[in-house]
């Protein structure tokens, strides 16, 4: 567990920022890959190594640090919604009817799907939770924020890797 402690802090951090209402919109793009990053910056520093870091290892930094993130922030999520029976699906829901009511698709379809999302949004209005949230909630969290992290973590290790190169005597 210690090995993956900063991936741990730094999911906690996404987590919570994935929750932040401005946050949110750039929390798959900017926050989670960054979280990863950091990540593979704290392991280096409390290890204090300046080796280059592998392939796999940034893999499986990014990995965990979005499976931390996609956990807390689910939560905390979930949490505030119980708390304040109030989320994006319910302030947006005039513009969601709007939109499901321009697809092409039958007019079946568009019933059952806009009842579906009125289910939801009464739940979360009258108890604060709806179960096909929290499970929509949590499934996004978990296929996104991994994909993200290790992107995330790719990319620094090569912003990393290519520092630890340009630092090493000899290099120019």
């Amino acid at each position: 567990m210690k090995k993956y402690l900063p991936a741990l802090v730094c999911g906690f951090g996404a987590g919570v920022l994935q929750v932040v209402p401005f946050l949110k919109s750039f929390s798959c793009c900017l926050v989670m890959p960054l979280a990863a990053f950091f990540a593979l910056i704290l392991e280096q520093k409390s290890t204090n190594s300046h080796n280059k870091i592998l392939t796999k290892k940034a893999i499986l930094f990014g990995l965990f640090t979005g499976l931390y993130a996609a956990l807390f922030g689910s939560f905390f999520e979930i949490f505030i919604t119980l708390i304040t029976k109030h989320n994006d699906i319910i302030s947006t829901f005039p513009e969601l009817q709007k939109m499901i009511e321009g697809f092409p698709i039958t007019e079946d379809i568009k019933k059952e799907v806009l009842n579906l999302f009125q289910k939801v949004r009464e739940d979360i209005m009258t108890y604060g939770f709806s179960y096909l949230y929290t499970f929509s909630v949590f499934v996004n969290n978990i296929i996104v924020n991994p994909i993200f992290g290790i992107v995330g973590a790719l990319i620094g290790s090569q912003i990393i890797n290519s520092r630890i190169n340009n630092n090493q005597p000899g290099a120019m």
